[in-house]
C-alpha cells in the first residue's frame, strides 16, 4: 500500500511540476523515426538542384502541412540550419480554439519538460521559463493542453532535430490578436528575448533562431473558400494570390508596414475575419515577424531581409514517391481541394 501511495504521489508531482513529455499529435502526416527521416532528407536532398544562402539567416517559415506533400518545401531552410536552440511560433487553430474556449491577445506556453521527437525527446530551452518570470502574466496563458492538441509546432521538429540532435525548443501558441496588440506585446517579449540573448551571449543564427510555423490557403468548399472557381483555372487564380502576397510581405528588407500590409491581406473588415484567402498564419506570421525584427534590433541593431526559398501547394506536385515511408497524408488533393505553402528566411541587413 505505501509503494502504490508513493507511486500515485509521484506521478502527481511529476505532473505539477510539468515533468510530462508532450506526446505526439500527428502521427500520419508527420515523421517521428530517425531512419525513417533519413530516407525522405536522402531523398529529398537527390532531387534538390537550388542552393539558398545561409550565412546571416535568423529566421525562417516553415509549412506545417504533412511531409510527403511539403518535404520539398521544408527542405531548402531545414538542410543547413544549424543552431543550440530555436523558438517556434505556432498556429492556434480553429479546431484547437473551439476546444480551449477560444482565447485571444495572448500567447500560450506550456509545461511540459520536453517533446516528443526523432526517436528521442527534444528538450525545453530555459528560455521558456525566463519568458515567464520576465513577460508580463496578462500576455500569456499556460495550457499543456493547447499544445497536445495543436500540431503546427510539432510539424518542426522532426527536420529541426534531424541535422540538431541537441536542440532545445520554447514552443509559444499565437492566438488571434487585432494588430495594435501584436505591436504592443510583441515589444516586450522582443525585450524579454533580447535580455535572455544577452545574458545567454546568444548570437542569432548560430546559437538561438526563430520559426515561424505556417500554411497558406486552403482551398476548398470544406474550407468555405471558393472565390475563383473549382477548376484547374481557379487553382492557378489561387495560387498567384498565394506568391503575390507572400512575395509582397516575405521578399526584401522587412518593415512594420509591411507587416501591417500582411495583415490587410489576410484579414477582413476586422482581425477575426478572412478574405479571399485562408492562411493558418494569419497571426503567428505577422506576430512572429514583429517579434523577431525587434529583438534583432534590440540586440545586434539591424534589420531583416526576407526571401522565399520555395513555394508549392498539394495539387501541384502531388506526393513524394516514397514507397512504405511510414507515414502519409491526412487529407486529399484536387482543384477542388488543396493547400498552399512555402518557406522563407530571413536575414541579419
Amino acid at each position: 500500500m505505501k509503494k502504490l501511495i508513493f507511486v500515485v504521489l509521484a506521478v502527481c508531482a511529476i505532473s505539477q511540476y510539468g515533468q510530462e513529455v508532450r506526446p505526439v499529435r500527428d502521427d500520419i502526416g508527420f515523421c517521428w523515426q530517425r531512419p525513417q527521416m533519413k530516407r525522405l532528407m536522402d531523398l529529398l536532398a537527390a532531387a534538390e538542384r537550388q542552393e539558398f544562402p545561409v550565412r546571416g539567416m535568423v529566421a525562417g517559415i516553415s509549412p506545417h502541412d504533412d511531409y510527403l506533400y511539403a518535404g520539398r518545401v521544408y527542405y531548402p531552410l531545414f538542410k543547413k540550419l544549424r543552431t543550440r536552440e530555436a523558438v517556434i511560433f505556432g498556429v492556434t487553430h480553429g479546431t484547437v480554439r473551439k476546444e480551449i474556449g477560444d482565447p485571444q491577445n495572448v500567447l500560450i506556453l506550456d509545461e511540459y519538460s520536453s517533446w516528443a521527437g526523432l526517436s528521442g525527446n527534444v528538450e525545453i530551452s530555459p528560455l521558456r521559463e525566463w519568458i515567464k518570470k520576465k513577460l508580463p502574466q496578462d500576455d500569456y496563458v499556460i495550457s499543456n493542453r493547447a499544445h497536445a492538441l495543436e500540431h503546427s509546432i510539432e510539424a518542426l521538429v522532426p527536420f529541426l532535430q534531424y541535422n540538431n540532435p541537441d536542440v532545445q525548443i520554447t514552443p509559444i501558441m499565437v492566438t488571434a490578436m487585432p494588430f495594435e496588440r501584436m505591436a504592443e506585446l510583441s515589444e516586450r517579449l522582443a525585450t524579454v528575448l533580447a535580455g535572455y540573448m544577452r545574458e545567454k551571449n546568444l548570437q542569432p543564427g548560430r546559437d538561438i533562431f526563430f520559426l515561424i510555423s505556417a500554411d497558406a490557403n486552403h482551398y476548398g468548399r470544406d474550407f468555405n473558400n471558393i472565390p475563383f472557381g473549382e477548376d484547374e483555372k481557379a487553382h492557378a487564380l489561387g495560387t498567384k494570390q498565394d506568391l503575390r502576397i507572400a512575395s509582397a510581405a516575405f521578399n526584401g528588407l522587412l518593415n512594420e508596414q509591411m507587416i501591417l500590409g500582411l495583415t490587410r491581406e489576410l484579414w477582413g473588415a476586422t482581425y477575426l475575419d478572412y478574405r479571399n484567402t485562408y492562411w493558418c498564419g494569419k497571426y503567428d506570421i505577422p506576430f512572429g515577424l514583429l517579434a523577431i525584427s525587434k529583438t534583432m534590433q534590440k540586440t545586434t541593431g539591424q534589420s531583416l531581409r526576407g526571401q522565399i526559398f520555395r513555394y508549392s501547394d498539394t495539387y501541384s506536385e502531388g506526393v513524394l514517391p516514397l514507397k512504405k515511408a511510414g507515414f502519409g497524408i491526412t487529407a486529399p488533393y484536387s482543384p477542388k481541394h488543396w493547400v498552399g505553402f512555402f518557406a522563407a528566411g530571413f536575414y541579419l541587413d
